[in-house]
């Protein structure tokens, strides 16, 4: 199962490092040419069309400077990003006319859910909100309604739906530009710029932060569903961010990163060449051998459930090792907390890998399982998913073992197979909390 560590590369992006190049002067800009008597720039935009920096000020007046290098390549499909100096929020437009607004990052890392449920929805559940946008008659009635109030309901900062990597590894390779380009506008329109960190590294936070309370030692949990720039993909899928200049101010680099992170998502998501879909690692021709040989042996199902640990346990073998490591522990110290079942009782209390851990153990020990190319990315994404949102929304085949760990294990998240089932617990759980107004009005 090593495989499915490097299954999803980070995208291909058609902005990268030469939108960084372009609209870093924008970040400093404001602050170093406005004097006492000059007015304040309320707009700062890069346009495609005329190939120049745009700084509107307050009394609705232009300057424009030339971009120092080309800001899209040819197949991007964006034409104009515009944000404040403030950093409230990014607005792109497309060469389409259609026009996606991002929420920024705060630099002092504040909490920005502000309360706000969050509600992950896998692949296929995305299709039908993009078909509901369209005028698409795909699903039922009800959930067509239902994706219409998710639409709505995150458009009202009411939830949050975040985008995963999966979600643009999905979609990007699709082959019919169109529904690509639809699919795609809808996840950016509708997550906002809210993420989903990469589950590979939650898992190792999850893990690093174990060690960390063995040894008697505090780290905050960095947020699994945030704005933060350059978390939808990690180190370990080989994505190196772009570094802001070595000269920019502290607020100003964050800034950079920040603005080069959303442009790329969003210029990769749209970019009309699509993706590629990348090369078969193995994951699942070793799942089925390990379900085949697992099948042959007469041990009782909490046998078998050892045996599933042990391997996934030898799987996880680099990263307990790389984590430990990072925490300060002593080889020693490794040595005595993996004896006995400590290891298997520790993963069983981690809100993403312990919830991971339930679903193998169901596939595994489900007679004749057969596993399909998509199956364990899948468990990543949405145990991940459900392990740190409100609601997950999936298809039947993930949602019974994901809902049913989520049972054993006491977690609160509800897991639901449909939109329309999924809205009706989203609008009492709206209705519940202070504030709520109309939460339950019609979309």
């Amino acid at each position: 199962m090593q495989a499915i560590w490097h299954a999803q590369p980070a995208p291909r992006g058609s902005a990268d490092h030469r939108t960084a190049v372009s609209l870093a002067p924008l970040l400093v800009h404001h602050e170093r040419m406005e004097s006492p008597n000059e007015l304040p720039i309320v707009m700062i935009t890069a346009d495609r069309g005329s190939d120049a920096l745009v700084l509107v000020t307050s009394d609705g007046k232009e300057a424009r400077l030339p971009l120092l290098g080309r800001l899209f390549e040819p197949a991007s499909l964006l034409s104009r990003v515009s944000y404040p100096p403030t950093f409230e929020g990014l607005v792109v437009e497309t060469l389409k006319g259609d026009s996606i607004v991002f929420e920024l990052p705060r630099f002092d890392r504040a909490d920005q859910l502000a309360g706000r449920l969050v509600v992950y929805l896998d692949q296929n559940k995305w299709r039908l909100v993009s078909d509901a946008m369209s005028g698409q008659r795909s699903g039922t009635a009800d959930d067509r309604v239902a994706a219409l109030r998710l639409a709505q309901w995150s458009a009202e900062r009411k939830i949050i739906l975040p985008a995963s990597s999966g979600h643009y590894y999905e979609t990007t390779k699709w082959s019919n530009a169109e529904g690509r380009y639809r699919l795609g506008l809808s996840i950016l329109e509708f997550s906002r710029g809210w993420q989903l960190r990469d589950p590979l590294q939650v898992w190792r936070d999850e893990i690093r932060l174990m060690f960390r309370a063995e040894l008697g030692q505090s780290e905050v949990m960095a947020p699994v569903v945030t704005l933060e720039p350059n978390s939808i993909h990690s180190a370990a899928r080989g994505f190196v961010p772009a570094s802001a200049p070595a000269d920019f101010p502290p607020m100003a680099a964050f800034q950079y990163e920040a603005l080069v992170s959303a442009v790329s998502l969003i210029d990769t998501m749209l970019d009309s060449e699509g993706g590629e879909r990348g090369p078969e690692r193995g994951w699942t021709e070793t799942n089925q051998k390990f379900s085949d040989w697992l099948d042959t042996q007469s041990g009782d199902a909490q046998q078998k459930r050892k045996a599933i640990d042990a391997w996934l346990l030898s799987d996880l073998r680099n990263k307990v090792a790389e984590e430990s490591f990072a925490a300060g522990m002593t080889p020693e110290q490794l040595k005595d907390w993996g004896t006995g079942s400590q290891p298997v009782q520790k993963m069983a209390s981690f809100p993403a890998l312990g919830l991971f851990r339930e679903m193998l153990h169901e596939r595994h020990l489900n007679r004749g399982t057969t596993w399909k190319p998509n199956d364990v990315i899948d468990m990543v994404y949405l145990s991940c998913a459900a392990g740190y949102a409100d609601f997950v929304v999936c298809e039947r085949q993930m949602r019974e073992p994901l809902a049913r760990g989520a049972r054993r294990l006491g977690r609160s998240t509800q897991v639901f197979r449909s939109l329309a089932e999924a809205v009706s617990a989203v609008e009492r759980a709206l209705g519940t909390r202070p504030g709520a107004g109309d939460a339950g009005t019609s979309a």
